[in-house]
């Protein structure tokens, strides 16, 4: 597969991920062009050499009417109860995903000109009229429509009443478009984003001091695998949060990959380590290796058929597999040993199920790794009408079989025995059952 592992030693940004990805590309010049070309009202987008620590990579910076928003990031929380205009965090969110405390009244900003602001309504008309595939553009939208929400929660005010600073959600939509617009290109199967570091301490604002993360990222990073550390301030920001948390499928360490290529998007600040985002991408192998908990209780004064009935319901809950094993227990009373495989996000959810409908007094936990094959499902007709085919490969291994179900409903029909009918239509689709 191929695969995108994304690494957040120093938080995330809009610009360094775009910087990260653009290095990844094989026409940087041309995809610039392109980017510029999409019709955002004077922005203008550039790449430049920036060496972090003794590593050379790509800062991406942009302008717009020939000013670049140093310190930004997309939502300023106003509300129209609101009489001046600020940072929902109270603080503009910079470009290299550190914090640089600023507010401003309502006339004026850092260079002292006039400035307006945008609802989501108007953010969604500036989209709606770029040049971009409809995929693409869907994407964007959504990005926009984590941050908006996360805006609206931290603030107790509905998605309507928040808006966006004029220079900076110029500047954001290019970021989040080029971000969007490069996962795109580079036709990834998945993306895979290690623990994000979110930075510590406090920020001021207009408001106080608040923490960090500040409450926009925290509730989009909601979820998501987090860290704080020794670096003061905020590493994280809501636009760098949003784009991880709608195209990362999973969070964690890095899988066991063949690595083709690796890009650096780094930030305009100098810590003591290396200020940036590093992407890699490369090569998985089908059905990798990927974590699942094991869930499991002994039952020796339950009904079979509450058993049956607490497997049914764990299964709905989203469990990957439920199954009894019979076993003896004290006194050498029979039981039953029911274990519930399950996604690790899933496992609160299901122990709270396993305790509801079991008598068990405890339940024991495993981490297990789980390999699997990459599974699809297809469709072929025969005379007796459409059967499903499942088919499952990977590992060296391609496996194809009928859905029992179809098999056995034409069997029923036409009062063939099951493998007569196997037979058939492995005949008439071709197909190796």
């Amino acid at each position: 597969m191929r695969t995108l592992y994304v690494e957040c030693n120093m938080g995330a940004a809009g610009d360094m991920l775009a910087a990260a990805l653009l290095e990844l590309h094989p026409d940087r010049e041309d995809f610039l062009h392109r980017l510029n070309s999409l019709g955002l009202s004077g922005v203008q987008v550039t790449a430049r050499e920036a060496v972090k620590c003794g590593i050379t990579g790509t800062h991406v910076e942009v302008t717009v009417h020939g000013q670049e928003e140093h310190s930004h990031d997309i939502a300023h929380g106003h509300t129209h109860t609101h009489h001046t205009h600020e940072h929902p965090q109270g603080h503009l969110h910079s470009h290299d995903g550190h914090s640089h405390p600023h507010t401003h009244g309502h006339h004026d900003h850092e260079g002292g000109h006039s400035h307006h602001h945008a609802g989501m309504k108007d953010i969604e008309h500036i989209i709606s009229h770029l040049d971009l595939p409809e995929e693409v553009r869907a994407d964007v939208l959504a990005v926009y429509g984590l941050i908006a929400q996360a805006e609206s929660r931290a603030h107790g005010v509905p998605v309507s009443e928040i808006h966006f600073h004029e220079v900076g959600t110029m500047d954001a939509v290019a970021d989040i478009t080029a971000v969007c617009m490069l996962i795109h290109e580079l036709k990834l199967d998945e993306v895979i984003c290690s623990p994000i570091h979110v930075g510590s301490g406090q920020v001021r604002c207009a408001h106080g001091i608040l923490p960090v993360p500040a409450p926009a990222t925290a509730d989009i990073l909601r979820e998501v695998p987090t860290y704080g550390g020794q670096v003061q301030g905020e590493l994280c920001t809501p636009t760098g949060a949003a784009l991880l948390k709608h195209f990362a499928q999973a969070f964690g360490p890095a899988p066991v990959m063949k690595v083709k290529q690796i890009g650096y998007g780094m930030g305009t600040k100098d810590f003591e380590s290396m200020n940036g985002v590093r992407v890699m991408l490369g090569d998985t192998q089908e059905g990798a290796e990927e974590q699942i908990a094991e869930l499991s209780c002994n039952l020796d004064d339950m009904t079979p058929e509450a058993v049956a009935f607490a497997a049914e319901t764990l299964l709905e809950a989203g469990a990957l597999d439920v199954f009894t094993t019979p076993i003896g227990m004290k006194k050498s009373r029979p039981g039953i040993l029911l274990t519930c495989l399950c996604r690790l996000e899933d496992r609160e959810k299901l122990i709270g199920l396993l305790f509801a409908h079991t008598t068990t007094l405890g339940v024991r936990e495993t981490l297990c790794g789980r390999y699997t094959l990459r599974r699809e499902t297809g469709r072929i007709d025969t005379q007796y009408g459409p059967v499903s085919i499942k088919r499952s490969q990977g590992w060296g291994v391609t496996r194809e079989k009928a859905e029992y179900g179809d098999l056995a409903r034409i069997a029923q029909e036409q009062g063939l025995s099951l493998e007569k009918v196997k037979d058939l239509v492995k005949e008439e689709g071709s197909a190796s059952i």
